[in-house]
């Protein structure tokens, strides 16, 4: 017992640095200072050296004449002291051990996912040595355009053997392409036969040498292989091409695109070219023409529409709606995490394809207005206005949009992309989008108060709802970030067992996440094509973190009790 006692008391010394004996006389005791009565019981002094404790904890040690506290004064000195930190501690270590037992185990389920939770299956991985020219796709009809880009459909029709490339990472990464704003274009070939996607960049300002171009266009490359460069600069690319090297590189994820092949190559007169885009044509295809004759061209997996495509086109019932909203959270999440901020996001810089039952996967593309600067990370100095703050006003959080330029000006993009999800959410819900249309109707981002974001459906539930209007929240010091606001929805979906108990333990909430762990590996190995929830299962085990996993607990249970 002695020797319990004892190594309690340098835990609480550890725990308490600042609580140690003195040696020096103890002064008088100073009288306790008078509080008013409170309706609630009395009013006790504030002791902020028990804020360290559980709240139990905190209670048991509280109180004028009971408890721990009292069995301090009565002690001698700071002996009496010790001994009720001492006793504290031994009612609160339990709790503190069965919390690291959670943490443990939450890290080491985060291990096994973290390597399955990989994108889709990169169509060129069996052509490893092809595709670092034109000359080798088959280009069909357009499938997009944009802004800045247009793209179209393609195919590598025959695959001679070489050895002269690398070979590709066997972690494949995600594409960027799609368009800035897609018009849909009717395909007049079946998906199958083009697999791939090119996406010509528009070339007006950024010269003709290689250099020049990967240089200005080299946000679109954020997303990319570490070999889809390999035909410009070998398969080191970005060791050895300085203008990459200040760009950040993203790692694959399910919800993000994948660049497969970038390279550089002379403008071709494609299908609808004059009908398109005559303006930003070359010179030698079109004598009005303001392009240069060489530009940047990114290839992909082709999917089947856009998300704006697929809402005007169908009505995913509210639990699909949660489940695209979900994607969307956790790819942001993704980006955040490797301080990358989308900065257009909306629906038309969304891809979807999908599961063998119907339900859609979305991919955000189009990185050519992201931030990913190694030197700024997340927090943009905004000290002109010459500064990009990105694309889509529309869609441009209020910390984005209010922000005045100056000297000391930085914008912190950590939530931005969080508050565009809210925003499309809207259109994922079957609603308008808030802050798209013209007239009264519309919101601006930059003046809009919370209060006149328009109702949900009356089928939408609560923590859907909830989430949505807190993405949207002005301040984003009170806005949700992607990760709680992903791990909320994840507990809505598929820990109602684990809500509902009465006793939320760690212990309990470990059992739940071996449950949802064990489930998913099976369902992963024994169904052929994985399925969207099952995906979506392991990006969330993929990105366990206990203490996000708590707050999201107890946000759900606080908006459940009210």
């Amino acid at each position: 017992a002695a020797m319990a006692v004892r190594l309690l008391l340098a835990r609480a010394l550890r725990l308490l640095p600042r609580c140690r004996l003195s040696r020096a006389p103890c002064p008088a005791p100073r009288p306790e200072p008078r509080t008013e009565p409170s309706p609630c019981g009395p009013c006790l002094p504030r002791q902020p050296w028990l804020s360290w404790l559980p709240a139990a904890g905190r209670l048991l040690l509280r109180g004028p004449s009971r408890g721990l506290a009292a069995l301090a004064r009565r002690g001698a000195g700071g002996g009496g002291l010790c001994l009720a930190l001492t006793m504290a501690l031994g009612m609160v270590e339990p709790r503190l051990e069965e919390q690291r037992r959670a943490e443990a185990a939450c890290r080491h389920i985060q291990t096994v996912f973290v390597g399955k939770n990989k994108p889709q299956k990169n169509p060129l991985n069996s052509l490893r040595c092809q595709g670092f020219k034109l000359e080798e796709y088959l280009i069909g009809q357009p499938i997009g355009k944009g802004c800045s880009a247009a793209v179209y459909e393609a195919a590598i029709p025959f695959a001679p053997s070489c050895q002269d490339l690398p070979v590709e990472n066997s972690h494949p990464t995600r594409q960027d392409g799609g368009s800035a704003e897609e018009e849909h274009v009717e395909k007049h070939q079946p998906q199958e036969a083009f697999p791939l996607a090119i996406k010509m960049m528009w070339n007006i300002s950024a010269g003709s040498s290689s250099e020049a171009i990967l240089d200005a266009m080299g946000q679109e490359l954020v997303p990319a292989t570490g070999v889809a460069l390999a035909g410009e600069y070998g398969a080191v690319a970005r060791r050895r091409n300085p203008i990459l090297r200040r760009k950040k590189k993203l790692q694959p994820h399910p919800n993000i695109i994948q660049v497969i092949r970038a390279f550089t190559s002379s403008v071709p007169l494609l299908p609808g070219a004059f009908t398109d885009y005559p303006d930003v044509l070359p010179l030698n295809l079109n004598p009005r023409g303001i392009g240069h004759s060489r530009t940047l061209f990114l290839v992909m997996k082709n999917y089947p529409c856009t998300l704006h495509q697929y809402l005007r086109e169908s009505h995913p019932d509210v639990r699909l709606s949660a489940l695209m909203i979900l994607q969307l959270l956790e790819g942001v999440d993704h980006l955040v995490r490797h301080g990358i901020a989308h900065r257009d996001l909306k629906s038309d810089n969304i891809l979807v394809e999908f599961d063998s039952v119907g339900c859609p996967w979305l991919v955000i593309t189009d990185f050519g207005c992201c931030l990913a600067d190694e030197t700024v990370g997340l927090r943009l100095p905004y000290t002109s206005a010459y500064v990009d703050r990105g694309g889509n006003g529309c869609l441009m959080a209020p910390e984005v949009i209010t922000a005045s330029p100056g000297p000391g000006t930085v914008i912190n993009y950590s939530k931005a992309d969080a508050w565009a999800v809210g925003a499309i959410s809207y259109e994922i819900l079957g609603l308008a989008n808030p802050f798209y249309g013209h007239g009264g109707s519309a919101l601006e981002s930059r003046s809009y108060c919370e209060e006149q974001l328009p109702g949900l459906p009356r089928h939408v539930p609560l923590e859907l709802e909830r989430v949505v209007k807190m993405l949207l929240r002005r301040d984003p010091n009170q806005r949700l970030s992607a990760r709680v606001a992903a791990n909320v929805l994840h507990l809505s979906l598929w820990g109602e067992s684990v809500l509902a108990s009465r006793a939320l333990t760690p212990d309990r909430m470990i059992s739940w996440l071996l449950c949802q762990a064990a489930a998913a590996l099976l369902t992963d190995r024994l169904v052929h094509q994985s399925r969207v929830e099952t995906k979506m299962k392991m990006s969330f085990l993929a990105n366990l973190e206990c203490e996000d996993l708590w707050a999201a607990m107890l946000l759900l249970l606080a908006w459940r009790s009210e």
